[in-house]
C-alpha cells in the first residue's frame, strides 16, 4: 500500500484474519514483522485492538509485539481499546503489562478516553490495573476523567467516578465538570454532581468568570437552567465582560431561556456589560426580535428604554439599524426617544442608513422637511462627523465546553478526540478548549 504504507500483516490484523496473520509473522523477522508501522505510525497490534480481533491481539503479543508502541499522535494500542470498548482486547493488553497511564500528544491516557466514551467496564479494568503510586493527571488542557464523562453525558461513568473521593476532589480546568454537563444538556450528570458535591458548585466560575448558568443560557438548555436555578444559582452573576446569563441568552437569540430568566427568575434588566449594553441592546444588535420583545414586555421604565451604551446608542438606534420593525414599534410605544443622538451624532432615523453618504443625504433631506428649533436635538452633520454606523456590541463565543468544544463546543466548540487520519474516535463528541472559548 503506497498511500498509507500498510503491509499484508497490517491488512490481516485489521480484518481479523488470524490464520493469515500467524503465517505472515511466522515467516518474517519477528520484531520487524510484529512492530512494523504504517504511514500513521500504527502497528498491527494497534489495528487488531481497534477492530476488536482478540485472536490476532494474542498472536501478536505472543510474538513479542511492542505493547506500548505509539503512533504519530502518541496513542498506544490501549488507547484504542479504551475508545472502542473491546474489553477482551483490553484485558489481553493489561495481562501482558500495557501501561494505562501513558499520555498521548494531548495528555490523555487510556483512562481519560474510556471515561469520555462511556465504557465503564474498560474504565473499571484500567483503574484496577493502577499501582498504588500511579497518578492520573488532567490532560494538557486541564480536563479530568470527570470533565470528560460529564461532557459526553455518560451517567454510568459519572456515578462510578463520583463513588471515589479521589475523583470528587481532583482539580482541573476551571471550566468545571458541571459546566461540561450543562453545555451539552446532560441533565442527569449535572444532577449527580450537585447531589454529591453540593449545591455550592452551581456558582463556580471558569477562567472568564462564567458560571454553569451562563453555559446553560448560551445553549438554551432550559432543563439544566431550571436545575441550576432550583439550587440557588445566581441569576445576575456577571462574567469578565460584564455579561449576565440573560445577556448571553439575549445576544444568541435563546428565546426559551430569555423567557425563563425574565419571567420566573426575575433577572435584572437594568444591568449593563462593559460596553454598557443592556440585554435589550444585545438582543437587538443580533436581530433577535422575539428575545427583544420578551425583554421589552417586562420593561416599564422609560429611562431603561432610553439607556445608552458606550457608543451612546439606545435600543432604538440598534433595533432601527437592524430593521426590527416590531421592536421599533414597541420601543416607540413605550417612550423611546427619536431625537437621541449617538457618538456620531446620529438619531435613530439616521442609524437606519446603510453608510455615511446615505446618512448625510438623509440628514439634509430631513433638515429641509422639518424646521429645526434652537432647542432641537437634531445635530448639524458634517462630512467628518458622519461615520459608518456600527453597533458597539461584539459577537460572543462560548468556549468550548470545555470543546472540553465548546463552547460548545467551547462556551463548549467545549480538542479533537474525534476523527484523525486513519484513526477514528467515534464514540464521543469533541471536548476541547474551544468549548470554553466559543461562548
Amino acid at each position: 500500500d503506497y498511500v498509507i504504507k500498510r503491509t499484508p500483516i497490517h491488512a490481516a490484523a485489521t480484518n481479523g484474519h488470524s490464520e493469515c496473520l500467524r503465517l505472515l509473522i511466522g515467516n518474517a523477522e519477528p520484531q520487524n514483522a510484529v512492530d512494523i508501522q504504517d504511514g500513521n505510525g500504527q502497528t498491527p497490534l494497534m489495528l487488531s485492538v481497534l477492530n476488536g480481533h482478540t485472536d490476532c491481539v494474542y498472536s501478536l503479543l505472543n510474538k513479542g509485539a511492542n505493547i506500548d508502541a505509539k503512533d504519530k499522535w502518541g496513542r498506544t494500542a490501549l488507547h484504542r481499546g479504551a475508545v472502542t470498548g473491546h474489553e477482551e482486547c483490553v484485558e489481553a493488553l493489561l495481562h501482558h503489562g500495557a501501561k494505562s497511564t501513558l499520555r498521548d500528544g494531548r495528555g490523555r491516557t487510556p483512562i481519560h478516553l474510556s471515561a469520555a466514551c462511556g465504557h465503564i467496564g474498560v474504565l473499571d479494568a484500567l483503574l484496577k490495573s493502577l499501582s498504588p503510586g500511579d497518578m492520573i493527571p488532567a490532560d494538557n488542557q486541564g480536563y479530568t476523567l470527570l470533565h470528560w464523562a460529564c461532557y459526553n453525558g455518560h451517567d454510568c461513568c459519572v456515578g462510578f467516578l463520583l463513588d471515589y473521593e479521589l475523583f470528587q476532589k481532583m482539580e482541573g480546568n476551571s471550566f468545571s465538570p458541571l459546566h461540561c454537563a450543562v453545555i451539552n444538556d446532560n441533565e442527569g450528570a449535572a444532577e449527580m454532581l450537585i447531589d454529591i458535591l453540593g449545591s455550592e458548585i452551581v456558582n463556580s466560575t471558569d477562567a472568564k468568570a462564567r458560571t454553569p448558568l451562563h453555559a446553560a443560557a448560551f445553549t438554551d438548555h432550559v432543563e439544566c437552567l431550571q436545575l441550576l436555578l432550583n439550587h440557588n444559582a445566581q441569576v445576575n452573576s456577571v462574567d469578565s465582560s460584564g455579561k449576565t446569563p440573560l445577556m448571553m441568552a439575549a445576544e444568541n437569540g435563546q428565546t426559551n431561556t430569555v423567557e425563563v430568566l425574565v419571567s420566573s427568575a426575575k433577572a435584572d434588566l437594568t444591568l449593563q456589560d462593559k460596553c454598557k449594553n443592556t440585554a435589550l441592546h444585545l438582543a437587538c444588535s443580533k436581530g433577535h426580535e422575539t428575545s427583544a420583545l420578551l425583554i421589552l414586555e417586562k420593561i416599564t421604565d422609560r429611562n431603561l428604554i432610553n439607556a445608552t451604551n458606550t457608543a451612546l446608542q439606545t435600543p432604538l438606534h440598534v433595533a432601527a439599524r437592524n430593521g426590527l420593525t416590531v421592536v421599533v414599534q414597541e420601543l416607540l410605544r413605550k417612550g423611546a426617544s427619536v431625537l437621541a443622538v449617538d457618538e456620531n451624532g446620529y438619531t435613530p432615523a439616521l442609524a437606519c442608513a446603510p453608510n455615511k453618504d446615505v446618512a448625510d443625504c438623509l440628514a439634509l433631506i430631513l433638515a429641509t422637511m422639518m424646521p429645526v428649533s434652537s432647542s432641537s436635538q437634531i445635530p448639524s452633520l458634517t462630512f467628518n462627523s458622519i461615520n459608518h454606523y456600527t453597533t458597539s456590541s461584539k459577537t460572543v463565543t462560548f468556549d468550548s465546553s470545555p470543546i472540553i468544544r465548546s463552547e460548545h463546543s467551547s462556551y463548549c466548540s467545549f480538542n479533537n478526540i474525534g476523527r484523525e487520519d486513519g484513526y477514528s474516535y467515534t464514540e464521543e463528541d469533541e471536548l476541547n478548549d474551544s468549548d470554553s472559548e466559543t461562548y
